[in-house]
């Protein structure tokens, strides 16, 4: 079984930082595409930030210039190191992953539990 655990959420005020991290565990032959999304009371989920097993990134306009993702393949690990936070920035953000459970099979899309994120103004 594959499970995405994050960490890290929590309650800033507006121009802080925060760090999130996801870790994903079990058995499984391959990782792909890993990344951040989020979703805002009353809102639809959006993307954040996708980082693919090569390292490149990709990030909604609304983050660009103040969030970064990055990758350790080997720990099978994402963080999203957030700065200079808004009160729009308030969520929960969900780590995802495609992963590829046994060679020769295809891939799978998961998502791991969620972590609160809320900035006070």
């Amino acid at each position: 079984q594959v499970q995405l655990v994050e960490s890290g959420g929590g309650l800033v005020q507006a121009g802080g930082s925060l760090r999130l991290s996801c870790v994903a565990s079990g058995s499984f032959f391959r990782i792909d595409d890993m990344g951040w999304y989020r979703q805002a009371p009353g809102k639809q989920r959006e993307l954040v930030a996708t980082i693919t097993s090569g390292g490149s990134t990709n990030y909604a306009d609304s983050v660009k210039g103040r969030f970064t993702i990055s990758r350790d393949n080997a720990k099978n690990t994402i963080a999203l190191q957030m700065n200079s936070l808004k009160p729009e920035d308030t969520a929960v953000y969900y780590c995802n992953a495609d992963i590829v459970r046994q060679r020769w099979y295809g891939r799978s899309a998961y998502e791991g539990q969620g972590t609160q994120v809320t900035v006070s103004s």
